[in-house]
């Protein structure tokens, strides 16, 4: 069964990467809910879910296409340290947001800092590897108006106010 827009769907998983690494996990206890439709998860990854039936198990394999996309060399970029805040202490590994001219944001990571030469890394963390997600389908239901226009889940496995 295809899921219909703007459903609550409540799922168990397991990420892993290339290597077998568990990235992230939920638990019985801490679902992860999403609104479908909505592009709140990947795509395929939605797709595959909703040919689930509550309560099954399945593993859904997504190459770097399907998922957060090739590693591309060109989203790779020099600044000047001065392009920060002068009170943040900056390290490489930490990640930031930037805006652009259009107004749409941007996540980067600090990759290498050499003297005042500072470079950004503007993929996905998971850019260029396929992830294994082992998924349970738990629940299914209609979003309520209110999550709708909050675009989030409310109660288990969702954002309560």
């Amino acid at each position: 069964m295809a899921l219909k827009k703007d459903q609550v769907v409540t799922i168990n998983f397991i990420l892993r990467n290339d290597n077998g690494e568990v990235l992230e996990e939920t638990t019985k206890a801490n679902p992860f809910a999403f609104i479908s439709g909505n592009q709140q998860i990947l795509p395929k990854l939605e797709e595959n879910i909703g040919e689930m039936l509550i309560g099954s198990k399945r593993t859904v394999v997504l190459s770097p296409d399907e998922a957060y996309g090739n590693y591309n060399d060109s989203m790779i970029q020099k600044v000047d340290r001065s392009e920060f805040p002068e009170d943040i202490t900056l390290e490489e590994g930490m990640d930031f947001i930037a805006d652009t001219p259009d107004g749409r944001q941007m996540p980067f990571i600090i990759k290498h800092i050499e003297g005042d030469n500072v470079t950004l890394d503007f993929n996905h963390p998971l850019a260029g590897q396929t992830l294994t997600f082992d998924v349970e389908l738990l629940e299914l239901r209609d979003a309520t108006q209110e999550e709708i226009s909050h675009g989030h889940i409310h109660g288990a496995g969702g954002h309560h106010h």
